[in-house]
């Protein structure tokens, strides 16, 4: 298990050959990469920038990647998400599970977003031409959420 909040950019497949390296009883890896969109709601977006409070962010990652760890069967998890300011195109999170078999894998990785997606305490604020502003999160999300409840 490894939680990461980082302004610099990662290596998805240096991330992934670090959490299989040595193991031979993982039969899958799941990754999720997020990347910021150019529109958003219509408006095109210049750039997202993302606040968090240093240790408490880190701990509310840990805490549901153990949750995530208890639910399922994994071999192992990694969480990086990015804050700053960030431009269209970049990467702004991954989520990486191992596990024997693929089905815990994915179901681990999509609560680990679900998670991320509605509860992970970063404030989002994207800019656009006309202006900047806050992102809360979307009503699909909280239901996404709910399902693992």
């Amino acid at each position: 298990m490894s939680v990461s909040v980082q302004e610099q950019d990662f290596d998805v497949a240096a991330e992934m050959a670090a959490l299989s390296q040595g193991r031979t009883d993982i039969g899958a890896i799941v990754s999720f990469t997020g990347l910021v969109r150019d529109m958003a709601k219509g408006a095109e977006i210049s750039d997202l920038e993302l606040e968090h409070y240093p240790g408490m962010t880190e701990k509310s990652l840990q805490a549901i990647e153990a949750e995530a760890n208890t639910r399922w069967d994994l071999q192992g998890s990694r969480i990086i998400h990015r804050y700053g300011r960030l431009a269209p195109g970049a990467r702004i999170v991954l989520v990486l599970t191992a596990s024997a078999h693929r089905q815990a894998a994915f179901e681990a990785a999509e609560f680990l977003m679900d998670f991320l997606k509605s509860r992970a305490p970063f404030w989002k604020k994207e800019g656009t031409t006309g202006g900047g502003h806050w992102v809360d999160a979307r009503e699909a999300d909280e239901d996404a959420l709910n399902r693992w409840s």
